[in-house]
């Protein structure tokens, strides 16, 4: 927040914008300016309503470089907060005696503040609220052609606060707004401040922390702080990242696999997410995104398959040219499960210049509980591609949405081998991928080659949301002549019928997956040699895993 105006990738993605559409370059730098540098660009709209803000004046302006400091927040007017976006800041401009200074206290004292900086602090009660973040955190973007003309509509390229709202959070019954994770509260009495014997201790406090998931960006600026003339010390750096990683890997998302069969040729796993944070993860800025990695060893640790693995250039191996899609089971190694939001221009081409964007190719990013499609903010944060037609994303087993979850199964082949498997999955999360800047590193200017040399001398490892690792000890395949008296008839079945003949004496379950590998049924089993089962209602493929003492067998059955 305090390094807003000196982020050397928004210098670069500003000029970067301008550099593509040059005629639009006063209205561009003013709206940008209007949350990166609310205070400098507030304050000359204030000396002339008129004005556009341009980066130039920013530069020399001590007011704006401090970036989204305390009177950016604490200033706000109440008035209409949560209906004003894209940087449409309200201030109090009271002069003199009069100007005012919101906080969350019901009963401020005023000598201090007044007496050293001027300000009347008063009470408000919209400052713990979310409703504070609505104007910087919902970006609607005006679209361009390639022309370089306005198309006459507008595009949702952020907007967290609506992700808030179409959530779980933000309910009577739970009300947990955005400044309950970023500012979390204290219940500790806290000094506000020192010498001041008559000075009543405050509690509860709300922790100004603030921060997010973009554990790289504090990294690069801990390693640029003389060259982007930064205040903090590396120090201060270090526990921002510290806190950052520890709000990814907390906070954000939880994963489970699960592996649901095994036969001779292949074995098929669940992974299962599930989304803790109270917007989409991820969520902000579009470049950023989440991807799985799966990998499969044998016991002498050679892989047997891999999914999402990152390469030394930090880029996913795998991935298409083009859009990635979205996957409900995923069986090839040239398959990757990314969640992203990708825009689109005027063409349906895939674009990263922002004021180009007209639509959302796809946005399969994890939505938090409590989403909804019949939400009224729906239409600012709308699923777009393949996850749509996902029964198992944002919904529960019985097909209600708001789970804010997600299942993924993986169809692992095995080629006969028949022994022991360690199985990983791991989560991880990018808020700068390197695929994202080849658009903006094909053009040059002084802000471009600076961050880029930056850019290419960071640490750009991507971070670990979750993992969970399995290891299989497999009890062995059962003798094959066991196996091959285990007849199912008829096959394929036209009724959905299916007998099953000469069941071991210790079969316990049976046990039926549809072709992606999602149970429909289970059934136990008690001393019987033969059992009918049925299949559902629908045509396709079906697995039917028998487990009995000792082992376990899959036979498919085809139901037309």
């Amino acid at each position: 927040m305090a390094n807003s105006a000196k982020d050397p990738l928004w210098r670069a993605k500003v000029s970067h914008e301008i550099l593509v559409n040059p005629g639009q370059q006063v209205e561009l730098e003013d709206n940008c300016t209007s949350c990166h540098a609310p205070l400098g660009h507030f304050n000359e709209k204030f000396i002339d309503s008129t004005s556009h803000y341009s980066i130039a004046e920013m530069l020399g302006d001590s007011l704006a470089l401090d970036g989204v400091s305390c009177l950016a927040c604490h200033q706000q007017s109440p008035d209409s907060l949560g209906a004003i976006f894209s940087g449409s800041l309200k201030f109090e401009s009271e002069l003199g005696s009069d100007r005012k200074v919101y906080g969350p206290y019901t009963n401020p004292l005023q000598a201090p503040m007044q007496g050293f900086a001027g300000y009347s602090p008063v009470y408000g009660a919209h400052i713990p609220k979310s409703e504070l973040c609505a104007s910087c955190h919902t970006l609607i973007t005006k679209t361009i052609d390639l022309d370089g003309n306005y198309t006459g509509t507008d595009f949702v390229e952020q907007a967290t606060y609506h992700e808030w709202l179409n959530s779980v959070y933000n309910t009577p019954e739970n009300s947990i707004e955005c400044q309950g994770c970023h500012l979390p509260r204290i219940n500790s009495t806290v000094d506000l401040a020192v010498l001041y014997t008559f000075w009543t201790d405050r509690t509860p406090f709300g922790l100004h922390e603030m921060v997010g998931g973009n554990k790289f960006m504090l990294g690069l600026l801990k390693d640029n702080i003389d060259r982007l003339d930064l205040k903090a010390t590396p120090a201060q750096f270090d526990s921002s990242m510290i806190k950052t990683t520890n709000m990814l890997r907390q906070k954000t998302l939880d994963v489970t696999l699960s592996q649901l069969s095994r036969d001779e040729d292949t074995v098929r796993y669940e992974v299962f997410l599930a989304n803790k944070a109270g917007h989409k993860f991820p969520s902000g800025y579009p470049s950023r995104r989440a991807f799985i990695e799966f990998v499969v060893t044998n016991q002498e640790l050679d892989t047997v398959f891999k999914s999402g693995v990152i390469q030394n250039d930090f880029e996913v191996e795998g991935q298409e040219e083009g859009v990635e899609p979205h996957y409900q089971m995923i069986n090839s190694q040239d398959q990757v499960q990314i969640y992203e939001m990708v825009l689109g221009d005027v063409n349906n081409n895939i674009t990263t210049v922002l004021a180009r964007a007209s639509t959302a190719l796809k946005d399969n990013r994890l939505t938090p509980i409590g989403f909804k499609t019949t939400h009224v903010s729906y239409d600012t944060t709308k699923i777009y591609g393949e996850a749509l037609l996902d029964p198992d994303f944002n919904e529960d087993g019985d097909g209600v949405e708001g789970s804010g979850t997600d299942k993924i199964f993986f169809h692992i082949p095995l080629n006969g081998y028949a022994g022991n498997l360690k199985t990983s999955v791991r989560v991880y999360y990018q808020s700068v991928p390197p695929r994202y800047l080849q658009e903006m590193f094909a053009y040059n200017s002084s802000e471009i080659d600076s961050f880029k040399v930056m850019y290419n001398n960071a640490d750009k490892s991507a971070v670990m949301v979750a993992e969970q690792i399995i290891n299989e000890t497999t009890i062995g395949f059962v003798d094959i002549k066991t196996l091959e008296k285990i007849k199912l008839y008829p096959n394929p079945t036209i009724t959905g019928f299916v007998n099953i003949d000469n069941l071991p004496t210790s079969t316990s379950r049976i046990i039926i997956y549809n072709a992606i590998g999602k149970m429909v049924d289970s059934i136990t089993v008690v001393n019987e040699k033969r059992r009918l089962v049925q299949l559902p209602a629908a045509n396709g493929i079906y697995y039917i895993q028998i487990n009995f003492s000792g082992g376990k067998t899959l036979k498919k059955v085809v139901r037309e």
